[in-house]
């Protein structure tokens, strides 16, 4: 009720300045310092009769189109997309108004912008970046994302900059929120490579967690214990994900061989043997898999002490 009542009040501003024209041709023209009083009065109404229908149409349009959009990011999107267009329509219509002049206008609106062009290089750079975002996707609000040194979820992707709440930095490790905030300005995604770990079409990762043992361990009994825990954590959604991953794989002309549980792979150091288990899990459970696999997988080789050594080497 409340758009639609912005819409009606610049139908009530129309309506007033229509007929404060009609009553203007019946009344003497009185001036201040050389300038219509009536000019002025009209144009002023006419002034807030652009500002008010632009911005209930806007609230109208914006809220009908973001109400049936189908998630959080459609509708940032939405909102960011209108903002521009409404922003743009009113700027012309205000300009138009108090100048009467619509050719003008719209002419001198190509020479300042050809002008901007020369001196606002970096910002008119991050608007370009902008829409190469909305068009291309390669982030959007919720992913989690690397630009260059930066990392963190996208809170915000506005016209001239991306908002990052920032994950690991100088504060922190682990993958863990700092509880700063980075701002990138999105020309930077023109120029650099952008890393993106939670698309949406597969919104998960393959990470490894490395488990050094003695050379008198029992290897095939120790690959057998971690293959034989991890399935136990991840196993089950690792491979309902997988079935997703060969679907995405498939549409494309690589061909890789991918694994539908974890695996151990085994790496020769010089002086300990290095068990690595492969696994595939969501970025943001991502530490939480990791310490509650190494926890269970110790477990595991500490019942067995005759079965699995560990390195007592101080180089460790």
């Amino acid at each position: 009720m409340r758009r639609v009542g912005y819409v009606s009040l610049g139908a009530a501003a129309v309506a007033a300045v229509a007929s404060r024209l009609v009553a203007a041709a019946t009344l003497p023209v009185d001036s201040v310092w050389g300038v219509s009083v009536e000019r002025v009065a009209v144009t002023g109404l006419l002034v807030a009769a652009v500002v008010l229908a632009t911005y209930g149409t806007y609230r109208v349009v914006g809220g009908w189109l973001t109400e049936r959009a189908a998630s959080k990011r459609r509708r940032h999107d939405l909102r960011n997309v209108l903002r521009l267009a409404f922003g743009l329509v009113g700027t012309v219509g205000l300009a138009g108004v108090v100048t009467e002049q619509w050719v003008g206008v719209l002419f001198s609106l190509g020479v300042v912008g050809f002008g901007v062009t020369f001196a606002l290089q970096q910002p008119l750079f991050s608007l370009i970046g902008w829409v190469y975002i909305m068009v291309n996707r390669p982030y959007q609000v919720g992913d989690r994302v690397a630009i260059e040194e930066s990392k963190g979820d996208v809170v915000e992707v506005d016209f001239l900059v991306t908002t990052l709440w920032e994950i690991n930095g100088e504060l922190v490790s682990s993958n863990q929120p700092s509880g700063r905030t980075i701002t990138v300005p999105n020309s930077v995604v023109l120029s650099s490579h952008v890393k993106n770990f939670t698309q949406e079409e597969f919104p998960y990762v393959w990470n490894e967690i490395d488990i050094e043992v003695a050379y008198e361990t029992d290897l095939a009994f120790a690959r057998e214990a971690m293959i034989r825990v991890a399935n136990g954590v991840v196993g089950e959604e690792m491979e309902r994900n997988v079935e997703r991953y060969r679907e995405r794989l498939a549409e494309t002309p690589v061909e890789l061989e991918v694994q539908s549980r974890p695996t151990v792979n085994v790496e020769q150091e010089a002086s300990w043997v290095k068990l690595r288990v492969r696994y595939l899990v969501h970025p943001r459970r991502g530490q939480r898999t990791k310490n509650e696999l190494y926890e269970r997988i110790l477990a595991e080789f500490n019942e067995h002490p005759d079965r699995v050594k560990f390195p007592m080497s101080r180089n460790r």
